[in-house]
């Protein structure tokens, strides 16, 4: 059991502990805030009229030996990728893997050195950041008009199209920009060829990547194409992370939201990424084109778990993929059927059978012709007929009245139908006779005159003798 004097030199123990680590935890909120004072330093002494500053990925070591494989893979031919070996394991896949994010980087600093550029040079053409969007085009422009004033005696032609070339020559008329200074001008001019640079390296970066994408994953690049391949690679993180992505995720890749400046959102691909860049998509009539893409976001998906297996080499099964999508894009884009003409039954020769029966036959005799329009329709063989008006004029009565007493007369005979009627009121009486209710006097029992004189003679008796 510990005594006093142990616990009590315990609690000592533990207190010096806290004021150590305590001690530790000063020392490092000291050396954070020592960073963030550097870091400061280093900002406020950041000058931004000079590029270097700005722009270091050119000089970093990683660009200098990610470029320089880059060039030694361009240089020598290779067959593919080694059999038997992991993907993740594979020296090729991880230098793509590189030059995916290397990709992304340069892209990076274009835009910085653009936002340099444009700073520098509006005091000279501000409106020309507003005519030309594309950083590439903007420095090549920049680069070939320098300071001159008058558009005319430069030519851009092949650097924009025609209708910008106008525009940005009616503009320069009347711009309020003053040419740069001689340092100005210079620092302009080696950040335009900078930026020309990095466009180039990009460029290369891209040729290696698509040069290899068909022996890395030979059937997402049947489907989409070596440059898209790469594209989506380098998004997802590798072709494993690309392969465990569901379509959905895949055909928003590389997706941006575009600025419509108020125009109308209609025409505008909304939810489509690099795929909006294949051939496929091109190719489809726009109805049609998100229809499209979601198919070739899944087909492409299962074309990159077959690459991530090393499951078909040779491409087949995206090459077959590819051929599917086609035909069902051609299945969309056929007219429906015509309507046929619908023939008409043809007639029947048999005349059609009538029905019969008691009703049938009531019809019959109700419309049936009477003697009397019978004597009408006939007439006599010279003998000349009476008519309503006399002289042949009017309705002619025919056989009717040519017994000579000069009125007409039909012998009276009977219809049926008034037969029948006679017939059915009789046998309606006999029913309501038969069925006659009777009174509540009368009685079930019955009486023989002997009973009845015997009831008489005794008149002090009021029962029955039976």
């Amino acid at each position: 059991m510990a005594t006093l004097e142990d616990s009590f030199l315990a609690d000592l123990d533990e207190l010096s502990d806290n004021e150590a680590e305590l001690d530790e935890n000063d020392g490092d909120d000291g050396k954070e805030e020592e960073d963030i004072d550097m870091d400061m330093a280093d900002l406020e002494s950041l000058n931004y009229d000079d590029l270097d500053t700005v722009s270091k990925l050119q000089k970093s070591q990683r660009y200098i030996d990610i470029m320089q494989k880059v060039e030694e893979a361009l240089g020598k031919d290779s067959d593919g990728a080694e059999k038997g070996i992991v993907l993740e394991d594979d020296p090729e896949y991880k230098l793509i893997v590189d030059c995916n994010q290397l990709s992304v980087d340069i892209e990076n600093e274009i835009a910085i050195v653009h936002s340099f550029i444009r700073d520098k040079y509006k005091l000279k053409f501000q409106e020309l950041e507003s005519l030309v969007h594309h950083p590439i085009d903007y420095a090549r422009v920049v680069k070939k008009i320098g300071n001159e004033t008058d558009l005319t005696l430069v030519d851009l032609e092949g650097l924009l199209p025609s209708a910008i070339i106008m525009v940005v020559s009616v503009t320069a008329l009347t711009t309020k920009g003053s040419p740069l200074p001689e340092d100005v001008l210079q620092k302009v001019l080696e950040a335009c060829d900078r930026a020309l640079d990095l466009d180039s390296a990009r460029k290369k970066v891209f040729d290696f990547v698509e040069s290899k994408m068909g022996s890395i994953a030979p059937n997402l690049s049947a489907i989409v194409g070596s440059a898209v391949a790469a594209k989506l690679m380098g998004t997802a993180g590798g072709l494993s992370a690309l392969a465990k992505m569901p379509a959905c995720n895949v055909q928003v890749l590389g997706h941006k939201r575009k600025n419509l400046a108020g125009f109308s959102s209609a025409t505008s691909q909304t939810r489509v990424g690099y795929l909006e860049q294949t051939e496929i998509f091109q190719s489809t009539p726009p109805g049609l084109r998100a229809r499209a893409s979601r198919l070739v976001a899944a087909k492409s998906t299962l074309a990159a778990r077959v690459d991530a297996t090393r499951g078909d080499p040779l491409g087949k099964n995206g090459k077959a993929l590819r051929e599917e999508i086609r035909k069902k894009i051609e299945k969309w884009q056929e007219p429906p059927p015509a309507r046929q003409p619908k023939p008409l039954p043809v007639p029947d020769s048999e005349p059609k059978k009538r029905r019969g029966g008691r009703r049938l036959r009531k019809m019959k005799e109700r419309y049936a012709v009477t003697d009397m329009r019978k004597l009408a329709n006939r007439m006599a063989f010279g003998t000349p007929e009476e008519s309503s008006l006399g002289d042949g004029l009017g309705e002619g009565y025919g056989m009717l009245g040519q017994a000579g007493s000069n009125r007409l007369r039909v012998s009276s005979v009977p219809s049926k139908l008034k037969i029948n009627a006679k017939v059915a009121k009789k046998l309606k009486e006999r029913q309501y006779a038969g069925g006659a209710t009777t009174s509540g006097l009368t009685s079930s029992l019955a009486f023989t005159p002997v009973q009845v004189q015997t009831y008489h003679s005794i008149p002090d008796k009021c029962c029955y003798i039976l």
